[in-house]
């Protein structure tokens, strides 16, 4: 894959998509200092996400010379039921022609395309309902599905017959499974669905990233 230095660059990402984020700036893919999170599971917070995610785009803007690339979905990830016109795309635009938006609905999407999804559900759940997830979603199960009990999981999850399947590209759920073998079980029985890891590159990822570095590059 093509790659581009990042250095002149910030990351201001949910913290749900930490674990790819960080696997990258290990490996040295993202290669700048500037990463900023805001907290995981904030898409059920509408009114802290948007507060977040400017404050951490004017602090990110501080410390660059290329500008900022945000991570985060636009769709499912910033629905405004106050102002239902407001989008993702609104609050980046009026961020300034330096702060771009990796091109996705959501983080898994960021992981996988819709077809990819597809073909998975297929292979692993028989075409089976499933529901997808990254790392992060059980990594930081309490946030991201915070104010959820049972009765709100059972509604949710047991409709998706074919199980929760993570699109894990760092190998995380099964080191997951073998620290914490009993805290894995209760996500299971909670949710009342089995969960299973498929592995995936992180190619896309990487892609999306450099897509809008190279964004950031035309509008020097």
């Amino acid at each position: 894959m093509e790659n581009q230095s990042f250095k002149d660059t910030a990351i201001v990402a949910c913290g749900t998509m930490s674990p790819e984020i960080n696997h990258l700036a290990e490996e040295g893919f993202l290669d700048t200092q500037h990463i900023i999170y805001t907290t995981p599971g904030l898409h059920q917070d509408i009114p802290e996400l948007e507060k977040q995610l400017i404050q951490f785009i004017e602090k990110a803007k501080a410390v660059t010379t290329k500008g900022v690339i945000v991570v985060y979905g636009g769709k499912y990830c910033y629905v405004n039921p106050d102002n239902p016109t407001r989008l993702m795309q609104t609050i980046i635009k009026e961020q300034g022609l330096n702060v771009a938006r990796v091109e996705a609905t959501h983080c898994m999407g960021m992981l996988a395309s819709d077809e990819e999804m597809e073909n998975i559900k297929n292979e692993l759940a028989g075409g089976e309902p499933v529901w997808f997830m990254t790392p992060g979603w059980v990594k930081y199960r309490k946030q991201v599905f915070k104010g959820w009990d049972k009765g709100i999981a059972n509604e949710n999850f047991p409709r998706h017959t074919g199980g929760a399947i993570i699109l894990d590209g760092i190998g995380y759920l099964d080191k997951y499974m073998e620290a914490n073998p009993e805290e894995f079980l209760d996500y299971c029985d909670w949710m009342g669905i089995p969960m299973q890891a498929y592995p995936i590159s992180l190619d896309r990822f990487k892609g999306l990233l450099i897509d809008q570095l190279k964004v950031l590059n035309t509008r020097q």
